[in-house]
């Protein structure tokens, strides 16, 4: 079993255009999506097809993704 790499894909909450903006300089990419799992779909799909170009002795089953993303607080609905 190879050792877990773990990428941090960075989104943001783009409320003007209402998705989430993501990138990772790992991969590198950049995508957006209505929703963090859709963006954790698209990262991941795009990860994987560049693995071989960007990290050519990394395994794909040790690659893991995690998203830190960032959201301005809102109040909540009463």
């Amino acid at each position: 079993m190879t050792k877990p790499v773990i990428f941090t894909i960075s989104a943001a909450w783009d409320a003007n255009a209402s998705v989430w903006s993501g990138h990772c300089g790992d991969i590198p990419a950049a995508a957006d999506a209505p929703t963090l799992d859709g963006l954790l779909e698209r990262m991941s799909a795009m990860a994987l097809d560049l693995l071989p170009d960007n990290h050519p002795d990394m395994d794909p089953a040790s690659l893991f993704l995690q998203i830190a993303a960032l959201r301005e607080a809102e109040p909540a609905a009463a």
